[in-house]
């Protein structure tokens, strides 16, 4: 077997500078960062540098101060479930259903109480949301 050291040129961050500007908009590799909804700059690579001086960057999942989850092995051996969020105008409409989506191999259902109220308020708030919402269970939304 051949030395992996010895079959790929190492490649420095001046490298990945000129390689990305050829499809930057025009050349210009700050163009690449982008900003989440709550405002964050998020860059198009990071380095073992940008990370260097964080508080808490090598922490282990399970244990204080939990930023990487509660559980030692997270959801290496149980995946996240997969549920529909929905509602419909009567109990009977929306319990048929969850019996259906279950029956085809949904591990789980979000109730939603009076959805098409919600959907009407979450697009005043200019939520983009495509009503019934396929969720994770560890994630959540909210249109406050």
């Amino acid at each position: 077997m051949t030395d992996p050291k010895k079959e790929f040129k190492t490649a420095q961050l001046d490298d990945w500078l000129r390689a990305a500007q050829k499809s930057a908009p025009g050349g210009h590799v700050e163009a690449l960062n982008w900003k989440t909804p709550d405002g964050i700059s998020v860059k198009p690579l990071y380095t073992a540098e940008d990370t260097a001086n964080l508080p808490y960057a090598n922490t282990l999942p399970g244990f204080e101060p939990f930023l990487r989850g509660p559980q030692a092995t997270m959801y290496s051996v149980r995946p996240w479930t997969i549920r529909q969020y929905a509602g419909f105008s009567t109990a009977e409409e929306s319990n048929a259903f969850y019996r259906k989506a279950l029956a085809a191999g949904g591990q789980g259902v979000s109730v939603a109480f009076d959805l098409a109220k919600r959907s009407r308020e979450c697009s005043r708030k200019a939520c983009a949301i495509s009503w019934p919402m396929i969720m994770a269970t560890s994630s959540s939304f909210s249109c406050s």
